[in-house]
């Protein structure tokens, strides 16, 4: 069975002003965002992006050796190193691409954009 619920509505105000919401006139906290003051440099994620780049990098140098026959190994675990090589660099080169342009200052990139942890 359904209950029924007694609640006590009001009239809205037809007329809408800033002074309703809390906004002054002066201050307008909707539109008082600058990039600039969410512009910290995520450490963790720029060492976590250059230990992604280097493992990835070695891992594909491992699988490499592996294929042509520098170093022992079966071609299966080439295949492996090779497909986790490939996991592990691109994350790490796309979010060390990111944190060099937006140190160089390039357009459209900000350190805002890393996700931090």
């Amino acid at each position: 069975m359904a209950s029924k619920r007694n609640f006590r509505y009001s009239r809205l105000p037809t007329k809408e002003s800033d002074d309703d919401y809390g906004y002054s006139k002066r201050e307008d906290l909707r539109f008082s965002y600058t990039p600039q003051s969410l512009d910290r440099i995520p450490w963790k994620s720029i060492a976590l992006a250059l230990f992604l780049l280097f493992l990835g990098s070695s891992l594909l140098f491992l699988s490499f050796f592996i294929f042509t026959g520098h170093m022992g190994g079966d071609r299966s675990q080439a295949y492996g190193l090779l497909g986790l090589g490939f996991l592990a660099f691109l994350p790490g080169f796309y979010e060390t691409r990111l944190a060099y342009y937006s140190w160089r200052g390039a357009k459209g990139y900000r350190f805002s954009a890393i996700p931090g942890y």
